[in-house]
């Protein structure tokens, strides 16, 4: 694909998060923000905020924060996501303090550590955690003195030193009214540790991430430059809340004026897609295959397949000469999605080069993003006229990544230096300084670039193979041709240790709904060996060192982190002790 210039849209910059929002405040008052919906007696109604709304909830809860003594201080949010969650981030954000989003996954043991780990004064929950948090303010066992439910409590809770979420607002906007301006005029220091934010993994493990304003909102303005948002676009913010991805997601939307809406669940995401008519969806790659896979499955149930094959050929040859007819051609499709998806954004691991391809072909532009929680999160991304399938694309503006110390193939880690780069790790020096080396953040992905200037990522430094011989296996290659077999749900390529070396191994979860439909016949010992003469044709494409020497299958999925990335050395761990 020919290079364009990748910095094609108009945006202004933005200093802190607060000027981020305000720009939809301003400029898209009466639009909806949020569209909420509310069950009761089995009757199902929405509830709609608007924009004007949603800058009157921040303002009274801030205000009513800082009454509260929490100006300055550091407070947790802890949920899934809700209304609620974002309103709490923005009003501790836009004048209170800093704000520390936890997993809302973590066991009692580790949201304790989180909390004391963070010195967090204040919690922000849900009703589900209420009586852990109960157990953490009578035993003590955290620093947290202000425990705030998004959910009604009881009286009896409010006696014991509880505040229920609605009622704070409440009673800052009587403070607002009666002219405390404290929150709304509240200076912001762009430059200053503002989120603590954990990356993913255990808490004794995890580091804590030192984001800035700056951080956030230089992202922001980098997002708007290179993709397209419409006031009228409709986003299911379906990222959890407590990664960059999904926050910073979410600030990208109410920067533009779009509506967003929640996803009822998993299970529930293309009827969701439907009842909203969701125009941007940003997810994990898993989710998008899965769709994809449910879409081929029905085109071949109808019987369809060459026709669509022949339609997207058509359709190929007419865009050549500047004829977009796709989203009319495949409007069955379109229409299965909800009927309003334009955009698909892929972050936190690599998708199918087919899948991506085959969205685009059907009129909804699919694009790869980049990023960790260390870089605000994106460092480079494709857009409608930069893409090339199965790289990350180009640099944000603001950005330059730089491949160092490259092999032979042009393969080294990614380095990364822009405004959007943390300030480094919470009271953890040695960990910052492994990572930021003279301006520049190692990544610990190992990338190459072409010759065009696009980045692809091959693999997680730490995951290379070493074999004795010196040989480097990098197994998310291997992976990849993995994922193509029907029946594969998800894998991992990793090194066995047998006597002083290790063997190139897999493991390999397989659908059940599949294996039953296609090979029911076969006992366990037999679907591996058939798993297995597979691997060995994939083995004889690869040159000797990188064959794949064991198998492990299963039909239980991997431990996974909250944003589906295979926890590979727990992972591995979990393999040792079965196999041992």
């Amino acid at each position: 694909m020919k290079k364009e210039k990748f910095e094609i849209y108009e945006s202004r910059d933005y200093k802190n998060i607060k000027e981020v929002v305000e720009n939809a405040f301003k400029n898209y008052p009466n639009n909806v923000a949020f569209k909420l919906k509310e069950k009761k007696n089995n009757n199902v109604t929405y509830k709609e905020i608007t924009y004007k709304e949603f800058e009157q909830d921040i303002n009274s809860l801030g205000t009513k924060l800082i009454n509260m003594g929490l100006k300055d201080k550091r407070i947790a949010i802890i949920g899934k996501n809700r209304y609620e969650w974002i309103l709490s981030y923005l009003s501790t954000l836009n004048g209170t303090g800093i704000v520390v989003p936890l997993d809302k996954g973590l066991p009692e043991e580790e949201t304790k550590l989180s909390l004391n780990r963070s010195s967090s004064d204040c919690v922000i929950f849900c009703k589900e955690y209420l009586e852990s948090m109960k157990k953490f303010k009578q035993n003590k066992s955290v620093k947290v003195t202000k425990f705030i439910c998004m959910d009604q409590i009881t009286d009896e809770d409010k006696k014991e030193g509880f505040f229920y979420l609605g009622d704070l607002i409440e009673e800052g906007r009587k403070l607002l009214e009666a002219g405390n301006k404290e929150f709304v005029d509240a200076k912001i220091d762009n430059e200053k540790m503002s989120i603590i934010l954990f990356t993913s993994g255990t808490t004794s493990k995890s580091k804590a991430v030192m984001l800035s304003h700056k951080n956030i909102a230089s992202n922001i303005a980098a997002m708007n430059k290179v993709e397209k948002f419409y006031d009228s676009d409709v986003n299911m913010a379906f990222l959890p809340f407590h990664h960059t991805f999904g926050s910073t997601g979410i600030l990208i939307f109410l920067n533009n004026g779009c509506t967003n809406v929640f996803c009822d669940g998993i299970r529930h995401i293309q009827e969701n897609l439907k009842e909203y008519k969701v125009s941007i969806f940003v997810c994990v790659p898993l989710l998008i295959e899965s769709m994809h896979k449910k879409i081929i499955k029905a085109i071949e149930k109808q019987g369809k397949t060459k026709l669509i094959k022949i339609a997207v050929a058509i359709s190929n040859f007419l865009l050549k000469f500047g004829i977009d007819i796709r989203r009319r051609l495949f409007k069955d499709i379109i229409d299965n999605l909800g009927g309003k998806l334009r955009t698909v954004i892929s972050g936190a691991s690599k998708i199918d080069s087919k899948v991506a391809k085959a969205f685009n072909e059907f009129g909804i532009l699919t694009i790869q993003g980049y990023g960790l929680t260390e870089t605000s999160p994106v460092l480079s991304a494709e857009n409608e006229n930069c893409i090339r399938y199965g790289s990350i694309g180009y640099p944000m503006p603001g950005v330059e990544l730089k491949i160092d110390n490259p092999n032979e193939q042009g393969i080294g880690e990614l380095i990364a230096k822009g405004p959007n780069v943390m300030l480094g790790y919470y009271e953890n020096e040695e960990a910052t300084n492994e990572v930021l080396k003279d301006g520049w953040f190692y990544t610990g992905d190992l990338a190459r670039k072409d010759k065009d200037g696009y980045f692809f990522i091959t693999g997680r430094k730490k995951n290379v193979i070493v074999l004795k011989n010196g040989k480097n296996i990098y197994p998310e290659e291997l992976e990849i041709l993995i994922s193509k077999l029907p029946y594969v749900e998800e894998s991992m390529v990793f090194g066995y240790p047998k006597e002083d070396d290790l063997i190139v191994s897999v493991k390999i979860v397989y659908n059940k709904d599949y294996v039953k439909e296609n090979f029911n016949n076969l006992n366990n010992e037999e679907l591996k060996e058939k798993i297995w003469e597979d691997i060995k044709e994939i083995n004889k494409g690869l040159t000797n060192y990188k064959h794949m020497k064991k198998l492990i299958i299963s039909d239980e999925p991997m431990i996974k982190t909250t944003t589906a990335k295979i926890k590979r050395y727990e992972e591995i761990e979990k393999i040792l002790k079965e196999e041992n």
